[in-house]
C-alpha cells in the first residue's frame, strides 16, 4: 500500500473510531439511549464494538506503511 493512501485511510478510520467510543460513553454516561428502540446494553456492546473494530483497522493500515 503506498504512503498517502494508508495514511489518509488510517487517520480517517482512527478518527471515526474515537469519535464514536468518545460519543457512546457521553451518552451512556448521561443515560441517554445510543440507539432509538433498541436495548440499551445491546446498542451501547455494538456501538463498542464497531468503534474498537474502526480503531483496529487504523492501526492495522497505519502499521502498513
Amino acid at each position: 500500500m503506498e504512503s498517502g493512501p494508508a495514511i489518509f485511510a488510517g487517520m480517517v478510520f482512527s478518527l471515526f473510531g474515537a469519535g464514536l467510543l468518545v460519543w457512546t460513553v457521553t451518552r451512556a454516561r448521561h443515560h441517554r439511549p445510543v440507539a432509538q428502540g433498541v436495548s440499551p446494553v445491546a446498542s451501547v456492546t455494538v456501538a463498542t464494538l464497531a468503534g474498537l473494530a474502526a480503531l483496529a483497522a487504523g492501526a492495522w493500515c497505519l502499521t502498513r506503511l
